[in-house]
């Protein structure tokens, strides 16, 4: 097992090669097995043990073997010597930073090299773009021929790009000795595609957001792109590592000779809107937020022939013809890799159980389509109309224009709705981002029509039981049964004022006939849900027993089953709505917080005034009582004094201030005793 380095693997190029670096895997077979493709079985043994770097600590890349977060140089150097192969890649940044520490690492080797106990390779991945701009074609010019590998190397990069001219120099200079210990080759990338794409990814969003008519092409368009999938870059490098022979310059690119125009045409056709409008590469950088060396790489103009990756290294290749021919299964990839899957829903239930407002609840968080019975046909009815289309069977409908929803549905069929719909759920924003059935569906037979898979049935396996076909890509992946009692349901119809029950279509007769109509077709023999079960498309059985105008509890079940949106998320406009909203929520919250604790200030600071007062009241009864009491304890002793002492008291002290005698409380003494004697 070779052990790999790969530099920025938390990039695109790089994150991409390392993960098919280390899905590669071997096996010890027979010389007729040794020629089919081995590389993805789970019985084989891995090939490479791939490290790398990245520059985040929070970046944790399941299939790298080890991840050094933003090494210093001592340590990236000691990963460097413990390395059979060490990859450089340079081709997404073309910067200043990226080319001197690719000159330090191959520098640092070199000198270390007569230590080495084996022979190393390294590798530096490079792109087509500095030699592809020494050449740029005038508008008035016709395109130049195409040009072969071995005139494409003689080449001299542009003179922007010194830096990376004197690097592919320097790896040739120093590994192209025969007894070298450390074997070196440049890998000339083209623009690289696919796994959810990097350069071209605008492209692919502005299209799958379906909010613009045209995507924009920059510039002429009429300059060819070199191209290869990102995959089968990593596959050259496997290659490379496996054979250890052939030339040291090689030019990787597909067989495809696609210009920008035609590239983004295929993209918006399979996922966009179809049409293109030409727009200026200052627009690019203004408007589509590239940067100028991703505006260079998209003006190059260069149409390339090469030889040497087809004499010397026998690809499996995932897309040898280029991304234009093979664009149904890159924007597969796209789709997979960025989680940009369809929410596909069906809601199903009696009327007036609130299937429209929830459909909008959901449509609102997933970013998804609301699809009734009304919208389908007043679209179908009003672009028929528009286009003066003549369609067999729909021409009645769409000159009943000024008449009701109900009379134009009238004229239709049930095969002409359910084509209506097909068309409807087959469109590329249904296809892109997903939908809400909101109650069109009531029969198995209707189901059939418009979920029936156009492929042939095939013939019978021999299984005791068959999954019935349907149309994968238009039938629901989830199916909502919303349902509540009959006297619920009269409740709330008979509590809604008549204009919103107009609005609703719920006027009483006709609310009793739809409900009648839904209980009845529930006891068919083959019923809607039927249609769901035989398919394995399970149904979710949600109870609705409150008048909650929210839906918070339906909602809650939903979402906990579908689970988090698989968008794009929040556009910036929508990203500042939301903040906004968010930062009023908060401010709400803390004013209610605020007013809140001073009403429970306010409710305590008033129990405490009442406490005090009763505890004063209290207090003042308390003493009170201790008066009253002392009062009752005191009388007794005070008539006893009244009448034996205070009388010969007075007395003698009468007499005393009469008398005045210098010793007055002898004198008071001896009185008493003599009063006391006479007595």
């Amino acid at each position: 097992v070779k052990r790999v380095f790969v530099n920025d693997v938390d990039r695109y190029s790089s994150k991409h090669i390392a993960k098919f670096l280390s899905a590669c895997e071997a096996e010890v077979a027979s010389e007729d097995e040794a020629a089919e493709d081995t590389f993805f079985s789970p019985r084989h043994r891995p090939v490479f043990q791939v490290v790398g770097t990245v520059s985040s600590k929070d970046e944790n890349i399941r299939f790298l073997h080890e991840q050094y977060n933003s090494p210093t140089r001592d340590e990236l150097f000691r990963c460097l010597l413990e390395c059979d192969v060490v990859v450089y890649n340079i081709s997404e940044g073309l910067t200043q930073q990226l080319a001197d520490e690719a000159t330090w690492a191959l520098k640092a080797l070199h000198d270390e090299m007569g230590k080495f106990n084996s022979r190393k390779i390294f590798i530096l991945v490079s792109s087509v773009v500095p030699r592809a701009m020494t050449k740029l074609n005038k508008p008035d010019e016709e395109p130049e021929d195409v040009v072969s590998e071995q005139e494409f190397t003689r080449r001299e990069p542009h003179s922007k790009f010194r830096n990376h001219k004197n690097l592919e120099k320097l790896v040739l200079t120093l590994t192209k000795k025969k007894k070298t210990k450390l074997r070196g080759y440049i890998i000339a990338a083209g623009l690289q595609y696919g796994m959810g794409e990097n350069l071209f990814h605008y492209f692919f969003k502005i299209s799958w957001l379906m909010q613009v008519p045209q995507v924009p092409v920059f510039g002429v368009g009429t300059n060819y792109i070199p191209m290869i999938h990102v995959y089968d870059l990593g596959q050259v490098i496997q290659k490379i590592i496996e054979l250890r022979r052939g030339p040291t310059f090689i030019c990787a690119v597909d067989d495809s000779k696609s210009t920008l125009e035609e590239i983004i045409k295929a993209i918006s056709d399979v996922l966009g809107p179809g049409d293109l409008h030409t727009s200026t590469m200052e627009d690019a950088i203004r408007k589509g937020g590239f940067t100028p060396e991703e505006v260079d790489q998209l003006s190059i103009d260069l149409r390339l022939q090469t030889s040497v990756m087809n004499d010397f290294l026998d690809l499996n290749w995932r897309c040898e013809t280029g991304m234009v021919d093979n664009i149904e299964d890159i924007i597969q990839e796209y789709k997979d890799t960025r989680q940009l899957l369809p929410v596909k829903i069906c809601l199903l239930g009696p009327a007036a159980v609130g299937k429209t407002t929830v459909a909008a609840k959901l449509c609102k968080k997933y970013k998804i389509h609301h699809i009734s019975d009304k919208e389908v046909i007043q679209e179908k009815t009003r672009d028929m109309s528009g286009a003066g289309s003549d369609s067999g069977g729909y021409e009645e409908a769409a000159a009943a224009q000024d008449k009701d929803l109900e009379e134009i549905q009238g004229q239709l069929t049930e095969h002409q709705i359910s084509v209506i719909l097909k068309e409807k759920l087959n469109s590329k924003p249904c296809r892109n981002h997903g939908f809400v059935l909101d109650g069109l569906l009531e029969t198995y037979e209707q189901a059939k029509m418009i979920f029936s898979d156009e492929e042939p049935e095939r013939e019978d396996s021999g299984l005791t039981f068959e999954i019935p076909s349907y149309n994968k890509l238009t039938a629901p992946e989830y199916v909502f049964v919303l349902d509540a009692s009959d006297d619920f349901l009269k409740r709330r119809v008979e509590g809604l004022p008549e204009i919103g029950r107009g609005e609703r279509r719920y006027s009483w007769d006709e609310f009793e006939s739809r409900l009648v109509r839904y209980r009845e077709l529930s006891k068919a023999e083959e019923t809607l849900q039927d249609f769901f079960d035989h398919r394995e498309i399970h149904l979710e059985h949600i109870e609705v027993s409150t008048d909650d105008l929210e839906y918070t509890g339906v909602m809650r079940k939903i979402t906990e089953l579908v689970g988090a949106p698989k968008n794009y998320g929040l556009s910036p406009v929508e990203q500042e709505e939301e903040n906004r909203r968010r930062e009023d929520e908060r401010r709400q919250k803390q004013a209610a917080e605020a007013a809140e604790r001073k009403q429970r200030k306010e409710a305590l600071l008033a129990e405490m005034a009442a406490q005090y007062k009763d505890w004063q009241e209290n207090l003042f009864e308390v003493k009170r009582q201790e008066c009253e009491l002392l009062e009752a304890q005191a009388n007794p002793l005070r008539n006893y004094l009244m009448k034996f002492v205070m009388p010969s008291v007075v007395e003698a002290t009468t007499d005393c201030l009469k008398i005045k005698p210098d010793d007055p409380v002898d004198f008071l003494a001896e009185h008493l005793l003599r009063k006391n004697n006479q007595e």
